[in-house]
């Protein structure tokens, strides 16, 4: 069983940047794709980015992050990083980190992941 534990979150302004971190417990956890997701209030969840096993060497962006959100995996520190800038009100909404065992291709669908976290609030207001 593993278990995930998102850090993180807060409140920061339009423009700002947070740097949120899943943590896990399990010796398997090299083995996992990551993803993270959020939920905003009334919308589905989406997938904001994700990671691949092992290294990390490959890695899949939303639209609308990319350019300005970062995914990272620490390994020894059994800990996935997503950094965050030029955040926006519209991103508002409960951050979520999820695992996954994807073989072939990295995929930002809930569908494929098997095990989450209990998410972390990401307000962005002047």
């Amino acid at each position: 069983q593993l278990q995930l534990v998102e850090s993180g979150g807060g409140w920061v302004q339009p423009g700002g940047s947070l740097t949120l971190s899943c943590a896990a417990s399990a010796v398997t956890w090299p083995y996992y794709t990551i993803g993270w997701f959020r939920q905003a209030p009334g919308k589905e969840r989406e997938g904001v980015s994700c990671i691949s096993s092992a290294s990390g060497d490959r890695t899949k962006y939303a639209d609308a992050v990319k350019g300005r959100f970062t995914i990272s995996r620490d390994n020894a520190k059994n800990t996935v990083y997503l950094q965050m800038n030029s955040l926006k009100p519209v991103e508002t909404a409960v951050y979520y980190c999820a695992a996954g065992m994807l073989y072939i291709a990295l995929s930002l669908g809930a569908e494929k992941y098997d095990y989450w976290g209990q998410g972390t609030q990401v307000t962005v207001s002047s």
